[in-house]
């Protein structure tokens, strides 16, 4: 249904799950843990994975705080993208990595929940895009000291707002990793 012309297909997209992004975030475990099992059931069904990684002045470049969490393993086929920004879309090769691979449906997991998770789903979804978020594949840490809501809160809220994220010729779902349907234009199962 995505508005993308001939793009059929569907990726599976790893937003900044790095050290210092997830060291401190809710549920890191099952998370990452969650995105594995999608990272697996991606590749046995040969649908694109397309990792995301942040950096900034307080995340350089290269450091160990900057590197994806060992227990996800990308494979040299596999496309990098690098971002300064929220959105992974923004400044970025995104846009290009998806078009060369046919792709106008994303499945979006990662962190950080209340920044680059929300503003990449909100970038994909402008661009034409159908949109999947994992319920239980993003995470974020806790911000309350500095006013916001408990993760937890933030998570379940995104996971609420984002099922009624409407737009003409485009879809916007949430499923939890057990119901992702990788099919092109497939909807959660």
């Amino acid at each position: 249904m995505t508005t993308l012309a001939d793009r059929p297909n569907t990726a599976l997209i790893v937003v900044d799950v790095q050290n210092d992004v997830v060291g401190n975030a809710l549920d890191r475990d099952a998370v990452v843990a969650n995105i594995a099992t999608l990272v697996a059931r991606a590749r046995a069904e040969d649908v694109p994975v397309v990792w995301v990684q942040h950096s900034s002045e307080e995340l350089p470049t290269g450091t160990p705080g900057w590197e994806y969490v060992p227990e996800l393993p990308r494979l040299d086929t596999e496309a990098i993208v690098h971002k300064e920004y929220d959105d992974s879309f923004e400044a970025t090769t995104l846009e290009a990595e998806l078009a060369a691979r046919g792709v106008g449906r994303v499945v979006v997991t990662g962190a950080q929940t209340d920044a680059c998770i929300r503003a990449t789903l909100h970038g994909a979804f402008v661009r034409g895009y159908d949109t999947v978020l994992v319920s239980d594949a993003h995470t974020t840490e806790d911000f309350s000291d500095y006013g916001l809501p408990p993760a937890d809160k933030v998570i379940a809220h995104t996971n609420m707002y984002w099922t009624w994220q409407a737009g003409p010729g485009r879809e916007a779902s949430v499923a939890p990793t057990a119901e992702v349907d990788f099919s092109s234009g497939g909807a959660p199962s």
